[in-house]
């Protein structure tokens, strides 16, 4: 008998028993609009269209990062497919948009069926709580790409808002900056905090600064905000929303003000989280790389009408978001 597909590293029939065995899982964030079932070429959706009067559909991409060899070493595999769509969620509600289905791509070199079950239990624990569906995907054995247990996952999220509720080039001048709590690290950054911390650490380390071991603390989940933004997303006074990831504070904020705005972060009007303190002490790195690179505390930035400043912290507060005046636009 020749070679076959699996003696050149590709199982075809692993693959099938491991969408076969996370089904259940993705049928469960389906909601009445999702027409097809798994494992069709292609993913239905029907769009509520009596919910809307002009909607605009909101699409976005992206991956975790190196988030993923930290995940890889503590061998834990069910958070992070909540930090992919939790991060997609954030990228198109900067837009004004609520998501309304996902895409999911795990790439490997010789697929894990249990790493690939706890990847999809993340992702679907995740999609249930931001109310959208996983309504399709993609997994790839490509052993001549990634190394047999390596692998890469990246998402791809569709929301929608109505087109008056858009929250592009509303912002002006005097507008005030609303800093949200970060979660962590968030999925941005882990190059730098992996060069830091592990070459300090393993990741079981117990650190008593930040009161757990550096794994836990560096695969902490990036949180969603779009429950505690939801109530005020139509607010005549939210002007704008920055998600902060690569780049930092200031460099994702710039991208919705305008070119004859420019920010004023007041940096001393939160403190920063235990593991910003700690990278920047154990790494020595300065404030303006940490600045650059990290969050710092503040995972999310609303650009608010200054007159309706109390107004939108007092609906956060109803949320228990904890959240700073962080900055202005000038």
């Amino acid at each position: 008998m020749g070679k076959t597909y699996k003696d050149a590293g590709v199982d075809i029939e692993a693959g099938e028993e491991a969408v076969s065995n996370v089904e259940d899982m993705v049928q469960s964030t389906f909601t009445d609009n999702v027409l097809t079932s798994v494992g069709t070429f292609g993913a239905c959706f029907e769009f509520p269209v009596e919910d809307y009067q002009k909607p605009v559909l909101v699409s976005s991409s992206d991956g975790v990062g190196t988030k993923l060899i930290v995940a890889k070493k503590m061998d834990k595999h069910d958070t992070i497919g909540q930090c992919l769509v939790n991060h997609c969620v954030n990228d198109i509600l900067t837009i004004g948009a609520e998501p309304i289905y996902f895409l999911d791509y795990v790439g490997t070199g010789s697929l894990n069926q249990e790493n690939f079950k706890q990847i999809v239990k993340g992702i679907s624990k995740a999609c249930q709580e931001n109310d959208c569906s996983l309504i399709g995907g993609e997994t790839a054995e490509m052993p001549d790409i990634y190394d047999n247990d390596e692998y890469d996952l990246v998402g791809n999220i569709t929301g929608v808002v109505e087109k008056n509720n858009v929250l592009t080039g509303k912002v002006q001048k005097g507008d005030v900056l609303i800093g949200l709590k970060s979660s962590g690290i968030h999925t941005n950054g882990y190059t730098l905090a992996r060069n830091v911390l592990l070459e300090e650490h393993s990741v079981d380390d117990y650190v008593e600064e930040l009161g757990r071991t550096v794994g836990e603390e560096m695969l902490q989940i990036h949180r969603s905000y779009l429950n505690p933004v939801k109530p005020i997303l139509n607010q005549d006074g939210l002007h704008g929303i920055s998600h902060v990831t690569g780049g930092g504070i200031s460099g994702n904020t710039e991208r919705i003000i305008g070119e004859d705005q420019e920010l004023n972060i007041d940096w001393e009007a939160w403190e920063w989280l235990p593991i910003f303190k700690y990278i920047q002490e154990v790494g020595n790195v300065s404030d303006e790389e940490m600045r650059r690179v990290f969050n710092l505390g503040i995972g999310l930035i609303l650009v608010v009408d200054k007159n309706s400043v109390g107004e939108i912290q007092d609906k956060l507060d109803e949320q228990d978001e904890e959240s700073w005046i962080i900055g202005e636009i000038n």
